[in-house]
């Protein structure tokens, strides 16, 4: 088993990227002509939109049973994994890597995109907060002082920068040290927050359930302001993403570190750093913060282009644009990680009935065959990866339309744009060129 993931290079992918690359931007210009002639007024409500879901679905889901139930399952992997991170062998055949690394990092998509955010509902460390304040007589919503609206998604930011360093930077990543001192250091981190600033800290700070609400916000199901359990469209529920401070931070890092990863197994950058004089690791992670800076500054420049406001009204545009950037990134996790979570999550599926390397059977797995038809199949794996590509750029196209025709003056409303959808151009061409050529 190889924990390696990515498209691999433009020799497995008979489409070439040439045609890739333009059908891509011809997409995006298409839409924004289409949209500018026939989208002028908001069609987006992400507060009131969407009718109730079926009264039998919505008791189930509010009841406490499920809740618990999902929480119980929630824990019961994690400590699970814990035991065979703590007493199994520090070797690849160890689950833990697969459970962190494709189960909780690429799972968290599909799982949020058909169930909303589900990391929220099973999220092992906010049941240990719970836990911890009902021991203690507290309230798990508030904490001791309360949590300042400036901070934002920013400790989620963080969190992930961090998360993404460990996998796609640091030499030992695939090694259970390093694995159990940054899980145990997450858990200490917010926890301790949470204790401090109340569950919404978790909220604000866990990256892992920052990263599935995001993505949650393109599921079917979404919640009124009073809590009502409603049906209604992704982009509709994606409108509702509240533009907290940070929230361009997040969606830069996801980005920008799934570029990277391209970016990085691309010969001309394995040669550089085999053949530079100044370590790989640091080159790696200066590479890294340029990936996610060029991606929030960029972003952040062209939405603030657009002419809106001054000052702090100006300042706060990238926020209140950045839910269009969520599509883009989960078109980009399905290219990049679709083969990775389908067979490595199997060969993780089969270890995980023998945590400790003593050839158990814990959970009957042990004995199924990996499917490999995905990378047998490189036509159907190449057209699905570039139609997920431009499908989510085109879904963000049509996101971040509909929210500057609600934001930006009508004398601006199709010149404002063009900042954005020229940065969007260059994310769909830039993109696929390093899914096509590293």
């Amino acid at each position: 088993m190889v924990f390696t993931h990515g498209i691999g290079g433009a020799k497995d992918l008979p489409i070439p990227a040439e045609y890739a690359i333009a059908g891509a931007g011809a997409a995006l210009a298409v839409s924004f002509i289409v949209l500018a002639l026939a989208w002028r007024n908001p069609r987006f409500d992400g507060v009131n939109s969407g009718r109730p879901a079926p009264a039998w679905l919505a008791a189930l889901v509010d009841s406490t049973v499920f809740q618990v139930v999902l929480r119980v399952l929630g824990m019961a992997l994690f400590l699970y994994t814990g035991w065979a991170a703590v007493f199994g062998p520090d070797l690849l055949v160890n689950p833990t890597f697969g459970v962190f690394y494709v189960f909780l990092w690429v799972g968290i998509v599909p799982a949020s995109l058909a169930f909303g955010p589900f990391y929220k509902a099973v999220n092992p460390v906010r049941t240990i907060h719970l836990v911890f304040s009902r021991l203690t007589g507290g309230d798990p919503e508030r904490g001791l002082v309360g949590l300042p609206a400036r901070i934002g998604y920013w400790p989620a930011a963080l969190g992930l920068l961090a998360f993404v360093w460990l996998e796609l930077v640091y030499p030992q990543s695939t090694y259970l040290g390093p694995v159990r001192l940054w899980i145990a250091v997450y858990v200490a981190i917010v926890v301790l927050g949470a204790g401090i600033f109340g569950s919404g800290w978790i909220d604000r700070a866990d990256p892992f359930e920052a990263y599935s609400t995001l993505v949650g916000r393109l599921s079917f199901f979404g919640r009124r302001p009073d809590g009502t359990l409603v049906l209604r469209s992704p982009l509709n529920n994606l409108d509702g993403t509240p533009a907290w401070p940070g929230l361009v931070g997040v969606v830069a890092v996801l980005f920008g570190s799934t570029a990277f990863d391209s970016f990085k197994d691309s010969s001309f950058w394995l040669q550089y750093t085999q053949t530079s004089s100044l370590d790989a690791t640091l080159l790696n992670t200066v590479m890294l913060l340029v990936f996610c800076g060029v991606v929030a500054v960029s972003f952040a420049a062209a939405t603030m282009a657009t002419g809106v406001g001054e000052g702090s009204a100006r300042r706060a545009l990238p926020d209140r644009f950045a839910h269009s950037v969520v599509p883009i990134i989960v078109g980009y996790m399905i290219a990049h990680y679709l083969s990775y979570f389908v067979e490595v999550g199997q060969q993780t599926l089969v270890l995980l009935s023998d945590p400790l390397g003593r050839g158990d059977d814990l959970l009957g797995t042990g004995d199924l065959q990996v499917n490999y038809w995905l990378s047998t199949h490189p036509t159907f794996l190449a057209v699905t990866k570039v139609l997920a590509v431009v499908t989510g750029h085109v879904l963000g196209v049509v996101s971040a339309h509909d929210r500057a025709v609600k934001l930006l003056p009508r004398r601006h409303q199709l010149t404002g744009q063009l900042p954005l959808l020229f940065v969007m151009v260059f994310y769909t061409v830039g993109g696929l060129y390093l899914l096509f050529s590293a």
